[in-house]
């Protein structure tokens, strides 16, 4: 359109806006749209397990389109490679007396009080573990508004030298982690995907040897793997580089847990300094398991000593949706509000709902009717637990003790399990798979 004399044209940057064409090359160094400087610690891919990927399958039929006889061959593959594994697991559902005032606020809503009961468990099982405390940073992945590390600065008080580092792929609005302004401890916010982190390139972490505590609060389905990736496999290599002997190799000599635990014993009685470790434990909430990706799960070497491959966790982790059908009935009146949040492509953050699933073609309703809603559920908590099993898999030969518990009541969250992990030399309590 011409207004003056002067033409309009599409921005090439992004079409939603128009600018004069005579002003085009102003436009284009100023424009929100362009492409920023990458900082230091965005490294492409670096989190993703790509490497050597040829597995990934073409065009899947969907699960609605597979014939009853595939369906019960697919069912049949899980439950064999489910055997022997626990099924029900511990419940450490806590609280924190951080956040006793917010939870008997009155003027709670549904919502606020299903958060805030989840934030204080999160809270409780991190202490439990013993990892509040002094001198050290944490990582919040997906971390929306960054209400899980408000409750960890609360929970820690006047400590010194406590960091924290807020991970979220994209703009958040009302974030509270500005607010905080104590002295003792510093809040920092990247706008970054987890598939391209690099956390010893961030300056704080890279100048200061504080350990890293890795949490989050419903972190959603691949975000999850990324983390683990990123905190246990990418961290340990850069401080391998920095000639700082990871956990992996300490304990690899083939000494037994005993042999370490009284080496660690002998070392505190001769007042020795504990041995600097880069990633001092980790409390994941787990979410979306139907949104993991092959290509950056894991637990790939575990389905791969099951006799499974790309395709089979394909199905399995559309049918872990099958855990939550129950909600359905429910919850459909929420679905559009939670799908245009899921649009947002939020890696996790408080605002998640639970069990408000689109429709899609491997939902209950659509597949053959052969199994009942019941059998659908625990199906889908089997899927469930078979993901999370590599996840263990995968941390354990990373040198961790890792566990899986539910955290708190299904009534409040149907995802509500919680993924921990400390190194094997820790001697906090209970941290076996």
């Amino acid at each position: 359109m011409e207004e003056n004399a002067r033409k309009r044209i599409l921005c090439p940057l992004d079409p939603k806006h128009t600018v004069y064409e005579d002003q085009l090359a102003k436009h284009l160094k100023k424009c929100n749209s362009r492409e920023k400087p990458k900082p230091d610690f965005f490294i492409q891919d670096i989190n993703s397990g790509l490497k050597d990927e040829t597995e990934i399958p073409d065009q899947l039929v969907p699960i609605s389109s597979l014939s009853e006889e595939q369906l019960e061959n697919l069912i049949k593959k899980l439950r064999k490679a489910s055997e022997g594994l626990n099924c029900t697991l511990k419940d450490q559902i806590m609280s924190h007396p951080a956040l006793h005032d917010a939870l008997n606020d009155p003027k709670n809503g549904d919502s606020a009080a299903k958060h805030l009961k989840q934030q204080a468990s999160i809270l409780g099982n991190i202490e439990n573990l013993k990892l509040l405390g002094p001198r050290r940073c944490f990582v919040e992945f997906g971390a929306g508004k960054g209400k899980l590390s408000h409750w960890v600065d609360i929970a820690l008080k006047d400590a010194e030298k406590v960091h924290f580092i807020l991970v979220e792929k994209v703009t958040t609005r009302f974030k509270v982690d500005g607010k905080h302004r104590k002295k003792n401890s510093v809040f920092e916010r990247l706008q970054i995907d987890i598939q391209h982190l690099c956390l010893n390139k961030i300056p704080l972490l890279s100048k200061e040897k504080l350990p890293v505590v890795g949490i989050g609060k419903h972190l959603c389905g691949v975000a999850t793997d990324l983390a683990l990736r990123c905190l246990v496999e990418t961290y340990a290599a850069s401080c391998e580089e920095r000639n700082e002997e990871p956990l992996a190799k300490r304990i690899k000599n083939d000494k037994t847990e005993k042999e370490i635990n009284t080496l660690a014993k002998e070392g505190n009685e001769k007042n020795t300094p504990e041995k600097w470790t880069p990633v001092a434990g980790i409390a994941i909430a787990l979410c979306c398991h139907h949104r993991c990706d092959w290509r950056h799960y894991v637990g790939k070497e575990y389905f791969r000593a099951l006799g499974l491959g790309a395709v089979d966790f394909h199905y399995f982790q559309r049918m872990s949706s099958w855990a939550t059908c129950g909600m359905r009935k429910t919850s459909l009146a929420a679905s559009n509000i939670s799908t245009k949040r899921r649009d947002k492509q939020n890696d996790g953050s408080e605002e998640h709902d639970d069990g408000g699933y689109t429709i899609t073609d491997d939902s209950p309703e659509s597949l053959p009717g052969f199994l009942t809603v019941e059998e659908k559920k625990k199906i889908g908590h089997l899927c469930k637990l078979l993901i999370d099993q590599g996840r263990i898999k995968y941390l354990q030969q990373k040198g961790f003790s890792p566990a899986l518990q539910y955290y708190i009541d299904p009534l409040v969250s149907l995802e509500n399990v919680l993924l921990t992990a400390l190194p094997n030399h820790s001697s906090s309590p209970e941290t076996s798979a």
